[in-house]
């Protein structure tokens, strides 16, 4: 008999998810906390019966067909069975709906669901961000026209009635570099905008809505002549005329999503409000879209995590299963204490949003979201990837086989890190956000999430990294090109710091109430290392890169 070997079974996403279940004990009220309960099951069953109905069919692509067979163009995109379901899911369980409630815990509701939700959707999140991000900026505009005609679809609890929206920003000639663009928007002869162009990537082409950044005829060059419109794509049951799809993307991973580049060929297209200054109005939608970036990185995190540490119970290796095995334990644990401490920061990035935009936050609050924000992305980006890498080789072979369903985990991760800004434009980003005395506000904000910690050495551990990150900005504070140079390893430095503050604070909760594992991950943590700064040489760089 051949070699045999029970996969890997995956526990509950809700109910066996003891740091969710904690985090949300913690943060909520009671009333609020047993509201939410019941879609939080609902979600964790359907994302259980997702991973099973995965592991009995092969993976599917969208499909587009662009022509019927009479010639007529149609651009008709067949979608997977998830993606089909997910305006009912969405609707059914306010997953988009919930963090636009009028209360400072509606973020973090809407991201414990979007966090149950977000591997079970086939990356259907990804437009649910963008219509998030969407719903964010029309509000922002103060569009009253728009608000009426739009924001009740985005955010309605009806399937029916329910509209995704689109984020047409990415050209050919440049991603975060936006100045390029060369969409430009026309005036008809009945003073309809109307916009003409090509974007390059557009992952919610299947949506009803979307936003676009365009350059009004006869504006200028750069970024700050761009406008931002709004357009609907959808004409009754067909796809409007002047949106016309030139082909899905072929990506390393998220298949089931589809991605497309796409003409506009006179799209009947609304400014939100100015005709220039289109970058500063799609601002708000930021932290939103880099919040669920986040937290859907976290999420890939725990599924990896949950298989690889079910798969060491069931494999045997040299008379004992791999959870017996000390090196292998270890792996684990290590991991385990990682992803415990972007759970913490990613999840306080999610309440600190509901509290600024509904009113309640401390002082300090609004320009510390400021900061976290790009942190937790460009952290959990790149940390996503390697975790989930770590989680194949845990499986030996079987994680490199396709139908397993493993090396997806990998391909998916990968985007993480590229969404809402690459880790050096975050990290740039994050320069920006410590002008004046940011560093000061993360600061006091650290001192408040270790008031009641007991573990001395991890406060001194927290403190000595903040120290070493205050130094280097002072030091370098007058030459830029230092700065920028390090400002990843400064900007990881800042996210480890926050993690291992805010794990402090959970333990502080969690000790007195029986928390057998209180303090475990944050003295793992804590021992990897919080300080990720780097002395950078210019003359070194230059010679790396020049002629070889």
């Amino acid at each position: 008999m051949g070699f045999l070997q029970d996969p890997p079974q995956l526990a509950h996403p809700y109910r066996e998810d003891r740091l969710l279940r904690a985090m949300l004990d913690r943060a909520l009220p009671p009333t609020r906390r047993a509201a939410l309960d019941t879609d939080l099951q609902a979600l964790g069953d359907y994302a259980l019966m997702a991973w099973r109905r995965a592991g009995q069919s092969s993976r599917r692509k969208p499909v587009l067909t662009a022509w019927d067979a009479w010639g007529n163009r149609v651009d008709r995109i067949e979608l997977t069975e998830a993606w089909q379901e997910g305006p009912h899911i969405t609707t059914r369980h306010a997953v988009l709906a919930a963090g636009h409630e009028a209360n400072e815990h509606a973020r973090l509701e809407e991201f414990a669901r979007v966090y149950l939700y977000h591997l079970a959707s086939e990356f259907y999140t990804c437009p649910l961000a963008m219509t998030d991000g969407a719903a964010t900026a029309l509000k922002a505009s103060g569009n009253q026209a728009l608000l009426d005609r739009a924001l009740p679809h985005l955010l309605s609890r009806d399937a029916t009635s329910f509209w995704l929206s689109g984020q047409w920003m990415t050209e050919n000639a440049g991603g975060s570099d936006v100045g390029n663009t060369e969409t430009i928007a026309r005036q008809d002869a009945s003073g309809q905008w109307r916009l003409y162009g090509r974007k390059w990537f557009s992952s919610a082409v299947v949506g009803e809505v979307a936003l676009a950044l365009a350059r009004p005829e006869g504006a200028g060059a750069g970024a700050g002549a761009l406008a931002l419109f709004y357009v609907e794509t959808m004409e009754g049951a067909r796809r409007r005329p002047e949106l016309v799809i030139d082909r899905l993307k072929d990506k390393l991973g998220t298949h089931e999503l589809p991605t497309a580049e796409i003409h506009l060929e006179g799209l009947p297209a609304w400014p939100l409000g100015e005709l220039a200054n289109g970058v500063r109005q799609v601002a708000p939608m930021l932290n939103i879209t880099r919040t669920w970036n986040a937290v859907c990185a976290t999420a890939s995190m725990a599924r990896a995590i949950a298989l690889a540490r079910d798969y060491a119970t069931r494999r045997h290796a040299f008379g004992k299963p791999l959870l017996d095995q000390p090196l292998h334990a270890q792996t684990l644990a290590d991991m385990q204490a990682e992803f415990e401490g972007a759970f913490a920061l990613t999840f306080e990035v999610a309440h600190l949003l509901g509290r600024v935009e509904h009113g309640a936050p401390q002082p300090h609050e609004a320009s510390l979201l400021r900061l976290l924000t790009p942190l937790a992305k460009l952290w959990t980006g790149k940390m996503a990837v390697r975790m989930c890498s770590e989680a194949l080789e845990c499986f030996g072979g079987a994680g490199y086989i396709e139908d397993t369903g493993l090396p997806q985990l990998l391909r998916d991760a990968q985007v993480y890190a590229i969404w809402e800004g690459t880790t050096n434009v975050l990290s740039l980003d994050s320069l920006r956000a410590l002008a004046g005395e940011q560093l000061g506000t993360l600061r006091r904000a650290i001192d408040g999430w270790l008031a009641d910690s007991i573990d001395a050495h991890a406060r001194q551990q927290i403190h000595a990294a903040m120290d070493a990150a205050g130094a280097f900005l002072q030091a370098n504070g007058a030459q830029r090109e230092v700065l920028e140079a390090g400002a990843r390893g400064l900007a990881i430095t800042l996210a480890r710091c926050a993690a291992a503050a805010l794990l402090a604070r959970h333990d502080s909760w969690l000790a007195p109430r029986g928390g057998a594992r209180s303090g475990a991950a944050l003295r793992r943590f804590v021992s990897h290392g919080l300080s990720r700064l780097s002395v950078t040489d210019a003359n070194d760089t230059a010679l790396l890169l020049g002629p070889h």
